[in-house]
């Protein structure tokens, strides 16, 4: 269950009078919004289960997603087969490469300074990004596919309907989560070991093992994410970089462990940045809401642990 502190509920009762607002003046914002929302989400849930449980920022987070978007591609564009069909051993080649990205480097630094952390994964990102380049060019990619361009009509208000496969997506993401995490034998050790990892040690639960398990799994998501991504996107090698810092933006807003608050600030954003764009010449403005988000986000900490 979604436990909320009174900061948390005044602005979620503020952002849903905001959204009935914008429903009533231009409901496609809304619409476009959630879809935006939707992936968005998906792609920032595998960052919140690496930060809360792994403590550790991955700043080759989008990368991974590139990553996972290009193998589908090339499975799809070399065996002719779906993207969906490419999915599946996209999201093994995804797992094992998180493995490997675990115990070569992570591993190293997990208990070392932030900023080695950050320096480190940056490093991952950067590698990530320049080998993709230099196997695919730099040159944007895209598969024609004919169900992506489906669209519905109510009344006079026509839009997309193939864009809300991402708030299904991350549905599934964030309830198959939650469900590993409070269901399963391996997601309770990795809460527990997310919350006290020298205790978790003492009672047997092998730490390092359980970072490695969560932290490919988090890679295998994107996996996914990477692969719906293509169906819809074009790719190219620095594609990952601007949802690497969304994502990080949406886990600082809604706390470290807290999925269920990820997928509403996804939303709020999601929404907030359609809306700009439904103004005349708005869409050039939008982007910034992603820096107004996170000023907000650090002003009002800093505020509330003022008056604590």
């Amino acid at each position: 269950m979604l436990k909320m502190n009174r900061f948390q509920q005044i602005a979620a009762l503020l952002a849903a009078i905001c959204i009935g607002m914008i429903f009533l003046w231009r409901p496609t914002a809304i619409v476009y919004g959630v879809q935006r929302a939707g992936l968005y989400a998906a792609v920032a849930l595998p960052m919140a289960l690496v930060l809360g449980i792994v403590h550790i920022v991955n700043l080759a987070h989008g990368e991974i997603m590139m990553v996972g978007a290009y193998s589908t591609y090339f499975l799809s564009r070399t065996f002719g087969i779906d993207p969906y069909l490419a999915l599946i051993p996209t999201v093994l080649v995804l797992y094992v490469i998180g493995v490997a990205i675990y115990k070569s480097t992570i591993s190293r630094s997990v208990t070392g300074s932030e900023l080695s952390q950050l320096i480190l994964t940056f490093g991952i990102a950067m590698v990530l990004s320049q080998t993709m380049n230099l196997i695919a060019t730099s040159q944007p990619r895209k598969l024609s596919l004919s169900y992506v361009s489906s669209s519905a009509q109510i009344g006079e208000i026509s839009f997309g309907t193939y864009e809300f496969v991402f708030p299904v997506l991350a549905a599934l993401m964030l309830i198959g989560m939650t469900y590993f995490l409070r269901k399963t034998k391996l997601g309770k050790a990795a809460t527990a070991v997310g919350q006290n990892p020298r205790g978790s040690a003492v009672i047997g639960i092998n730490v390092q093992r359980t970072y490695m398990i969560i932290f490919a799994l988090s890679s295998a998501l994107l996996g996914v994410v990477g692969s719906v991504f293509m169906t819809k996107m074009s790719i190219f090698p620095m594609v990952g970089g601007s949802y690497t810092m969304k994502s990080f933006c949406l886990v600082a807003m809604a706390g470290i462990g807290n999925l269920p608050m990820v997928v509403i600030g996804s939303l709020v954003l999601g929404i907030a940045e359609s809306t700009i764009q439904a103004f005349p010449g708005g869409g050039g403005w939008s982007s910034l809401v992603f820096f107004v988000l996170i000023i907000a986000v650090i002003l009002v900490r800093s505020f509330r642990e003022k008056t604590v």
